[in-house]
């Protein structure tokens, strides 16, 4: 599946610096720390890596394709910007990743909502940081676990799932019949369970 999504623009023209040639089956905190050096070809493996499920996240949450698109383009900008910042020694890469995300589609949440005209004496509702956290690792597990799929199965999960399509939807969209859209979702979904309970185990 292509998304109408490209690097950030402005990224593409940043000079490399004389940097060893890095694998292609890096880590992502291997490719996160050369994004840190200024590493463009990190960092285009490492953007390739996480586009289309952030690219979900941001099209579930936004509901508008064009505003998940520049959620995304926020998200990775800012990786660009803050990947010094990254400390391996407290977390895999990926809810490092996630939480930059959540913050762009929630900036462009709020960006288009009205100001109430008096704040209501209600309880937060916003999750707070222990959630905001296990959040993260799920993102994380569930991330990984997909990379496990086969392409195809991997791409009807992300597209019911994190673009938010009908199984029917899905069928349209691949152009194939709805019945193998069930089979490859059922046989996705039993694979992920294995793959997570897997994790649980280890």
């Amino acid at each position: 599946m292509e998304l109408a999504l490209d690097t950030p623009a402005h990224l593409r023209a940043v000079p490399e610096p004389d940097l060893v040639p890095i694998p292609v089956d890096a880590t992502d905190t291997a490719l996160l720390l050369r994004v840190a050096e200024r590493d463009r070809v990190a960092f285009e493996l490492l953007y390739q890596r996480y586009v289309r499920s952030v690219f979900g996240l941001a099209l579930r949450r936004l509901r508008d394709r064009q505003r998940a698109e520049d959620a995304v383009q926020e998200t990775f900008t800012a990786v660009w910007r803050s990947a010094a910042s990254y400390r391996p020694e407290r977390g895999p890469a990926a809810p490092w990743l996630y939480a930059i995300a959540r913050n762009a589609i929630v900036d462009r949440m709020r960006a288009r909502q009205e100001p109430p005209a008096e704040a209501p004496d209600l309880p937060a509702s916003e999750p707070g940081p222990g959630d905001r956290a296990e959040s993260s690792y799920v993102s994380w597990r569930v991330h990984r676990a997909l990379e496990e799929l086969p392409a195809k199965e991997r791409e009807v999960v992300e597209l019911a799932y994190w673009s938010g399509m009908s199984q029917s939807e899905v069928a349209e969209y691949l152009h194939i019949p709805l019945g193998t859209v069930k089979t490859r979702t059922r046989s996705a979904l039993s694979r992920l369970a294995g793959v997570l309970e897997g994790e649980e185990l280890s």
